[in-house]
């Protein structure tokens, strides 16, 4: 792992630069707290910094987080297509609460095919920190998010955190920040949370890097919505979702005060809430670098213009890396509507019904057991054509069976492996990773709109093309899409994705 720069990370400090925000933490040996780079407080001299990559170093370096930034909030680090497959994966996993439940690293690095050992030293050696050391840092962050932001009761807190027992809980929080649950709630500036439902609902601050185009995330969304799942309406987007056992519904609109989402979810999901904000960080793209991404892009003719007029542009993603599989491959070779069309068929018929506020979220999006068990009679009734149904149905059996782990792979190799699938081709492969794992590398190079984009060349050439703009391509083809969305398009593999 290359060593952070001292010297560049405190000129960060200095000029309290947002585009660090979350790619390195600031301990103060004076003070013992750590925070971002663009905290407010006053600069500490260089002689009292120590730098880190990630929270859970400074905390375990014995640094306490500062009230002041809430390192907590930071954006991720992201990409990770530096690390290895295996620390990849596994920090996917954590993320969404893998470690959490009395879970041990042993069932994780089983998950991933190899040994506890070898996973603690894979992840020691590349993250500076032990799966266990990382785990227990997101769970008191979203502890710390929801005591500060929330008016859950502190219970309901311990568990939605990930922790099984309230005195676990309580003597993990006042170990790491020096105080009580209940003196961190009664010291927050107003007494009552913004905008919730205490019974219904809790509401979760998701920070990105600025620029955001919040508006042309939302235009996708709202173009490729699938009635009964989601929805765009009053610049907010809504949607069913399924984490385990837990059923809900989630709501995310911008935070008008600072660069930030704000996520309201429904308290039925409390109990697999660190995966649902692990989850919305990549449907929404909350970790990208886009001050790094558009200055790598507009140094391309093709791109430049498109860059320069929208440089927070992001990727969407997807809240389920099979439900972007599923999407790709209803979605070959018709158009947006008629993709559209096809999934609300498939949801009306293999979808389970959902109570919501909304009488227009009635539906979850159908899982790969659910699809793979449908009978042949359901499927045909969706009017596609029997090969897609077809691969479809193979795809759902591979994903239901365990023969195919989307989340136990890096997305170069994940790509890879649904390609050797009856009927999947490169263009499904590369959606899926680009929409469902977040992979800021994928290129559905044979995308009509991105060749026709690029001046009527092969999926090939266009492959060719784009080696430029690695490791992000994915954002370049997003600005083509972008730019090209008022007209109405077919793919030779699919619709725009």
């Amino acid at each position: 792992m290359t060593p952070l720069d001292p010297e560049a990370c405190y000129r960060a400090v200095v000029a309290r630069d947002a585009r660090f925000d979350g790619l390195f933490f600031v301990g103060v040996t004076t003070t013992g707290v750590y925070c971002r780079p663009l905290c407010p407080a006053r600069t500490p001299g260089r002689d009292r910094c120590r730098f880190f990559r990630r929270a859970a170093e400074a905390e375990e370096a014995g640094f306490r987080s500062c009230f002041r930034c809430r390192p907590e909030l930071a954006p991720g680090a992201a990409p990770v297509d530096a690390l290895s497959r295996v620390v990849a994966a596994a920090l996917r996993l954590i993320e969404e609460g893998a470690l959490a439940d009395g879970r041990t690293i042993g069932e994780l690095a089983a998950s991933l095919g190899v040994s506890d050992r070898h996973l603690r030293r894979a992840m020691q050696a590349e993250l500076g920190v032990s799966p266990l050391a990382l785990a227990e840092s997101r769970r008191l962050a979203l502890a710390r998010q929801l005591i500060v932001d929330s008016a859950l009761p502190m219970t309901e807190v311990a568990f939605a955190s990930g922790y099984r027992s309230v005195r676990r809980f309580n003597a993990a929080v006042r170990g790491r920040y020096g105080r009580a649950p209940g003196a961190m709630r009664r010291a927050r500036p107003d007494a009552r949370p913004r905008n919730e439902t205490m019974s219904e609902t809790v509401t979760v601050t998701l920070q990105y890097r600025p620029p955001y185009d919040w508006s042309a995330m939302l235009g996708y969304l709202g173009t490729h919505a699938i009635a009964g799942v989601e929805l765009v309406r009053d610049g907010a987007y809504l949607r069913t979702v399924a984490v385990g056992a837990h059923r809900g519904w989630v709501a995310i609109a911008a935070d008008p005060e600072r660069p930030a989402l704000r996520a309201t979810i429904s308290t039925s999901l409390l109990g697999g809430l660190p995966s649902v904000v692990a989850r919305l960080r990549r449907l929404f793209d909350l970790d990208a670098r886009p001050a790094a991404i558009a200055a790598h892009l507009v140094r391309d003719r093709r791109l430049a213009r498109h860059v320069r007029a929208r440089p927070g542009l992001r990727v969407a993603g997807a809240f389920d890396p099979f439900e972007a599989a599923a999407r790709a491959i209803v979605g070959q070779q018709v158009s947006v509507a008629a993709g559209r069309t096809l999934g609300a068929r498939l949801v009306e018929r293999l979808g389970r019904p959902i109570a919501t506020p909304d009488p227009n979220l009635g539906r979850l999006f159908p899982d790969a057991a659910a699809i793979a068990g449908a009978s042949p009679r359901d499927l045909m009734r969706l009017g596609m054509p029997q090969s897609r149904l077809a691969t479809l149905r193979a795809f759902a059996r591979a994903v239901a069976s365990g023969e195919l782990a989307l989340d136990a792979a890096t997305p170069a190799e994940l790509v890879e492996r649904v390609v050797a699938l009856p009927g999947v081709g490169r263009w499904t492969a590369h959606c899926l990773a680009m929409r469902g794992l977040g992979w800021p590398d994928a290129f559905p190079e044979d995308d009509l709109v991105l060749r026709r984009a690029l001046g009527g060349i092969s999926g090939r050439k266009a492959r060719a093309l784009a080696e430029r703009w690695r490791p992000w391509r994915a954002y370049g083809a997003t600005h083509l899409w972008t730019g090209h969305t008022e007209r109405p398009t077919l793919s030779a593999g699919a619709n725009q994705p």
